[in-house]
């Protein structure tokens, strides 16, 4: 079980890092629905920060979401280390705690990279260089071609986890149910969806470079949302998938807001929306048992 103790700043924090992943994917989906839409290369998340970077007050921005991605990052650390979402100490539960070490590693990394953007020495922000250039690097490495392979793996896994996430509807169980978010929820689910789309596309590609020792295979968000578009029919699946991104940064907003945190406070007694359709389902089911 959750452990109580669990320091009461730990919701700020979170409430940050969701904010500052919402914001970065909002400014992706955009940019994506303006590809789709009027042409030109679909830009990817480093894409996203420079346009941040760019904009009024824009170093302010991007610093600030530099923040909230650390924060995010230090947030699973401690939804970890507390157990604080109730994972429990058994094989599977350990496991799912050290996935959320993994990603919070990954956040404080992405942090410290967005950092890098504000200071003015982040690199292009084209889809495939970037991936293709640390696919390169990694490859000349003793073992190269496994870390790659490994890596390859973890974003497949991640993008399968999304799309199942979202079309399971698995993200009811830690948000708050309420009028905003029961409208809100087709654009959620598809967002989950789209997300872990583009992220096993990601990792298809990264493991086509790690089999065939090929770094130009591998590609970023960027490079994935441009594959997309070369598919038949591609305008309009990226149309879609550009409304699924921005479906998945106005989840973040909502994770922001209303996140139920099962270690922290008095968030056992709010009623999430996984709980609300339990219920819902329990009283359709007595009431045609009684007619």
């Amino acid at each position: 079980m959750a452990d109580q103790r669990a320091p009461d700043w730990v919701i700020p924090m979170m409430r940050a890092g969701y904010s500052a992943r919402g914001l970065v994917y909002l400014i992706l989906g955009g940019l994506t629905m303006s590809a789709a839409l009027w042409g030109g290369d679909a830009e990817g998340t480093k894409g996203a920060l420079q346009t941040l970077r760019d904009a009024p007050f824009g170093q302010i921005l991007l610093w600030l979401v530099a923040l909230g991605f650390v924060c995010y990052g230090i947030w699973r650390f401690i939804a970890a280390y507390f157990d604080l979402e109730n994972r429990g100490d058994e094989e599977k539960g350990l496991f799912q705690r050290l996935a959320l070490v993994v990603t919070g590693l990954i956040h404080v990394g992405l942090g410290c990279a967005m950092a890098s953007v504000a200071l003015g020495v982040g690199g292009s922000s084209g889809g495939g260089g970037g991936a293709s250039d640390w696919t390169a690097k990694v490859l000349q490495m003793p073992g190269g071609k496994w870390i790659v392979g490994a890596a390859a793996l973890g974003i497949l896994g991640a993008g399968i986890h999304y799309v199942i996430k979202g079309w399971k509807k698995k993200y009811k169980r830690y948000i708050q149910n309420n009028e905003k978010t029961q409208k809100l929820e087709p654009l959620l689910r598809w967002g989950f969806v789209s997300y872990g789309i583009v992220l096993a596309i990601v990792g298809v590609f990264l493991g086509f470079a790690a089999m065939n020792s090929d770094p130009s295979s591998a590609m970023g968000i960027g490079g994935a949302l441009d594959y997309i578009r070369g598919m038949t029919g591609g305008r309009v699946l990226l149309g879609v998938i550009a409304l699924g991104i921005i479906g998945f940064g106005i989840e973040n907003f909502v994770e922001a807001r209303y996140r139920i945190v099962p270690g922290v406070g008095h968030s056992n007694d709010i009623q999430s929306m996984a709980q609300a359709a339990k219920a819902k389902a329990k009283s359709t089911a007595r009431t045609a048992a009684a007619s």
